[in-house]
């Protein structure tokens, strides 16, 4: 069970914040971080996830040493290093996510591919709905991405439901 879903952006380095600013700005930060980390949760302890890859922190599984434990400032600091790796890539393949009064798609986005992986993103219905300009459509694609290990999880069921309400936000 997660441990405590809460953020401390001031307990970190700032080096993985910055990096985040610099890929998705501040606005769209200050809800992609949250959002991330209430539906990861927090586990300072590696563990293996449902399909069983060693995970720890906020859902981070780049060099996860199984048995080491991490700090909170450490696992604040991944949290933003991964938001920054996986923006990165979908800001290329949706660069319209990247335009003003886009915070909210991009959020959402970077939530979803922080779940599926940027190629899953990129290769999605979602991608390419919003592509052609189809917002809300694209938001409504998220919905897809709701199984694990090949059956259907509650939990991403109710994640994504999340994503789709922030990434509607704003569209008419």
């Amino acid at each position: 069970m997660p441990q405590n879903n809460r953020i401390e952006p001031m307990e970190a380095p700032k080096s993985g914040r910055n990096k985040a600013v610099a890929v998705i700005g501040a606005a769209a930060l200050a809800v992609t971080a949250p959002l991330i980390a209430k539906w990861e949760g927090k586990r300072n302890d590696p563990y293996l996830d449902i399909v069983k890859v060693p995970t720890v922190c906020y859902g981070d599984t780049r060099d996860v040493t199984m048995g080491k434990r991490v700090s909170d400032a450490e696992c604040t600091d991944r949290l933003y290093r991964q938001i920054a790796d996986h923006a990165a890539p979908i800001v290329k393949c949706v660069p319209a996510l990247r335009q003003p009064g886009r915070e909210a798609q991009l959020a959402a986005s970077v939530s979803l591919t922080y779940n599926i992986g940027t190629a899953g993103f990129c290769r999605s219905t979602a991608a390419r709905r919003f592509n052609a300009g189809d917002w809300r459509g694209g938001c409504q694609a998220f919905m897809m991405w709701t199984k694990a290990g090949g059956r259907t999880v509650q939990g991403l069921v109710n994640r994504r439901r999340d994503e789709v309400k922030i990434c509607m936000t704003g569209l008419s």
